[in-house]
């Protein structure tokens, strides 16, 4: 149990939780825990219990950037950029760092019509986040990749990422045209 407000994974206890998983005991291994007798799913979803008492989803522990020890999620980096008025969509992603293990980068969507440059982004982030969730790149897109239902897919924008970094090609910022 977590200080009210205090983010950590959701975890699920009771007779509707599965038992396990059919013949995969490492899977449960990795998805269950027992806490004072009491055995609890972890879901992999982050969330906190906000002053009402409700459960709150912030993000998923899959997606959760872990720079310089410190976890950033998402979400919350992406509900800044949206504030924006130039930003149509936004993500951002867990990059290799040297120094850090992970760093931020933004990948945006601009409004039809208008331009933008990194700086003027990183400069709108500054007050607005703590150092170490502030984007270190911003890579402007015509387009991000989406689902079905139009949420923009991270798990893409990861994957074409660590591809352009191992062929020494790390995409870094550019103005927008």
């Amino acid at each position: 149990e977590l200080p009210m407000g205090e983010d950590g994974e959701i975890a699920a206890s009771g007779p509707q939780v599965m038992l396990g998983y059919w013949n995969k005991p490492e899977a449960n291994e990795e998805s269950f825990r027992t806490i004072g007798g009491k055995r609890y799913l972890l879901t992999g979803d982050i969330g906190h219990f906000d002053e009402d008492h409700f459960l709150v989803i912030t993000d998923r522990k899959k997606d959760m950037i872990i720079v310089g020890g410190f976890n950033a999620y998402p979400k919350e980096i992406e509900e800044v950029l949206y504030t924006h008025p130039k930003v149509a969509l936004a993500a951002v992603v867990g990059v290799p760092d040297p120094r850090a293990g992970e760093s931020i980068k933004a990948f945006i969507q601009l409004k039809p019509g208008v331009q933008a440059t990194e700086e003027e982004f990183l400069e709108f982030c500054k007050d607005k986040l703590a150092g170490y969730k502030r984007p270190r790149e911003i890579e402007f897109r015509d387009s991000l990749p989406t689902s079905v239902v139009g949420k923009v897919l991270r798990r893409v924008l990861k994957e074409e990422e660590i591809k352009k970094r191992k062929q020494g090609n790390p995409g870094m910022s550019h103005e927008a045209r």
